[in-house]
């Protein structure tokens, strides 16, 4: 067992400093820095790892730095944000290193960039301030939404970065598509309420309240759902079949002429007859989505929700054994009957389900 663990721990090992040693040679200097350091602070004397550190590490920090000032040069338009990222990660070395005893032996005093970090979190704040409030400009949905994220994120960067946080709240104004629906019941049946179906359908930039709330802001679009009934068959229809079985069974042994013993078949037949009771269901509902402001018909469909029982059972006459195990097993079945409750609530949940689907598609594109 106490081998095992050594072989291993020794495969580890070997996996860290090929896979150190693999990124080193690809130009990913980053990676080879970060597999070597983990590998030294479990082994802090292994030479391979110690070899790919010493090597990884200056050009890490080169590449990465580079990488940085080419950016600013271009006038990339991010910049500061990709900068804010660089030097992260060199940060993020120099946490690693000096958590590790292997590695710090080989690099004792690894780079900081605290103080441009800071530089860069500000600039970047601008920056992504900035693109917000151009994109807010265009004054379309999609863009209220990019204008939202951008505006976060200046203030993830400088928490209270000028009016970030209020014009989050104006993009998000922007982009939240207002629906004003109304339940309908056009049946005798008391069938509870379909809200739960409108609660799934709620996320970010999109806004769901009954047209009886009266609200300062007209809504975009007016949803519509009209439960129109639940029907039932009215009693459970029985079909029959029936099948003629025979099969060939052994019955005992025999000396045959050579002197071995044989099977002695017998043929053996059966009546089976088949029963299959079946009873359905159906509720329907008629979705429509308007647009307020134009009232045309943006959409407009029956959604349905089915339900059916179902039993199958059967007897037979003659000899058992010319049935199969499936065949045994519905002659050993009971008659059964429909729950007509159990009907009726698979039957709207499966209403609930398909209009819950029916409206999230529609509501994707939004």
């Amino acid at each position: 067992m106490k081998k095992a663990i050594v072989i291993l721990g020794l495969l580890a090992a070997l996996e860290g400093c090929t896979s150190g040693k693999a990124a080193l040679s690809h130009g990913n200097y980053y990676e080879a820095v970060i597999e070597s350091v983990n590998r030294l602070r479990g082994s802090p004397d292994n030479k391979k790892a110690k070899a790919v550190l010493e090597q990884s590490y200056p050009l890490a920090i080169e590449y990465i730095e580079t990488g940085i000032q080419n950016d600013i040069k271009a006038d990339d338009p991010r910049k500061w944000r990709n900068a804010v990222k660089g030097y992260e990660k060199i940060n993020f070395i120099n946490d690693q290193i000096k958590t590790s005893l292997g590695a710090m032996r080989i690099v004792s005093q690894p780079t900081t960039r605290f103080t441009e970090l800071k530089e860069a979190k500000a600039k970047a704040a601008e920056e992504t301030y900035t693109e917000g409030i151009t994109a807010l400009m265009k004054n379309t949905r999609d863009d209220a939404k990019q204008a939202y994220f951008n505006f976060q994120e200046a203030n993830n960067y400088e928490p209270g970065y000028r009016e970030s946080i209020e014009m989050m709240n104006q993009a998000e104004f922007n982009a939240t598509l207002r629906v004003a629906y109304e339940e309908i019941n056009a049946s005798t049946i008391n069938y509870g309420s379909l809200q739960p179906v409108i609660n799934s359908l709620k996320r970010q930039f999109l806004s769901f309240k009954p047209a009886s709330q009266r609200d300062t802001v007209p809504p975009h679009q007016l949803l519509r759902i009209v439960f129109n009934g639940y029907r039932e068959d009215g009693s459970a229809k029985t079909t029959t079949s029936q099948e003629t079985l025979s099969k060939d069974v052994k019955t005992g042994e025999k000396k045959g002429p050579d002197g071995k013993m044989q099977d002695v078949m017998t043929t053996v037949t059966a009546k089976i007859t088949y029963y299959r009771k079946v009873k359905s269901s159906r509720s329907a509902s008629m979705v429509t989505i308007t647009d307020a402001a134009t009232q045309g018909v943006l959409q407009s469909e029956t959604v349905e929700g089915r339900a059916s029982f179902q039993a199958d059972w059967a007897t037979y006459t003659g000899d058992v054994r010319a049935l199969n195990s499936s065949q045994q097993s519905l002659c050993k079945a009971k008659e059964t009957f429909p729950n007509d409750r159990d009907l009726y609530n698979q039957s709207m949940r499966n209403l609930e389900a398909n209009l819950e689907r029916e409206l999230k598609s529609f509501y994707s594109r939004y």
